[in-house]
């Protein structure tokens, strides 16, 4: 079974106060970004397009917001913008679409896609805001606690015709990468109790049983 101990869903980061004099910032997700970044696990966020703003310097601490309702979806910290040449797909659950120049990395250290908090009382000054320590420990403060890790069972079948196995798989892994976490149902349940899977589509519970639908 693999290991995602690794993977930065709870906090591995303290993000109260910083004895360094780190700043803090809100930086508001593109249009379209809120629901690649909730489908897609990403351990760092990467944008393009900011040029025109005044940008956080490594180190500095991070609300990440979604708009329309204005949401917290995650906290961060700011890390070096990619070396030379590198570039970010415009599309995160794309590789192939068009790249721009990576102008903000921030490393999540607290992901909340999938239960944001409403915010309605915090004025932007653009995509990326200054903020002051007591505004960054209140929204920080509004995640709570991050929930227990547990482990899961994921799985996820598709039905292939093909003349070996080896082309099988490969036919998989294409069908997986055209169609995604927004068409493909994927199964997941907690180890140990697999009769409590559920299937997952668009990052939501979906039912699969055609007969429970009449």
């Amino acid at each position: 079974m693999t290991d995602t101990d690794h993977r930065t869903t709870g906090t591995t980061d303290p993000d109260g106060a910083d004895p360094t004099g780190a700043g803090a910032w809100a930086v508001l997700l593109p249009p379209g970004r809120y629901e690649a970044e909730r489908l897609v696990h990403h351990d760092v966020l990467e944008l393009t397009g900011l040029a025109e703003a005044a940008l956080p310097r490594p180190g500095d601490r991070v609300a990440v917001l979604a708009d329309e309702p204005p949401r917290l979806v995650a906290l961060g910290r700011v890390g070096p913008a990619g070396g030379a040449g590198r570039a970010a797909p415009e599309d995160p659950e794309d590789p192939d679409s068009a790249p721009g120049p990576v102008e903000l990395v921030v490393t999540y250290t607290r992901r909340a896609f999938d239960a944001p908090v409403p915010i309605d009382d915090l004025p932007l000054a653009g995509p990326v805001s200054a903020l002051d320590e007591v505004t960054f420990r209140r929204l920080a403060d509004r995640l709570g606690p991050p929930p227990r890790r547990r482990s899961w069972l994921v799985s996820l079948d598709l039905p292939i015709e093909a003349a070996t196995p080896a082309e099988a798989v490969g036919l998989f892994w294409s069908y997986v990468q055209e169609l995604g976490p927004r068409e493909l149902p994927a199964f997941v349940s907690p180890a140990g109790d697999e009769l409590a899977m559920q299937a997952f589509v668009l990052g939501e519970a979906a039912n699969q049983d055609p007969e429970e639908d009449d």
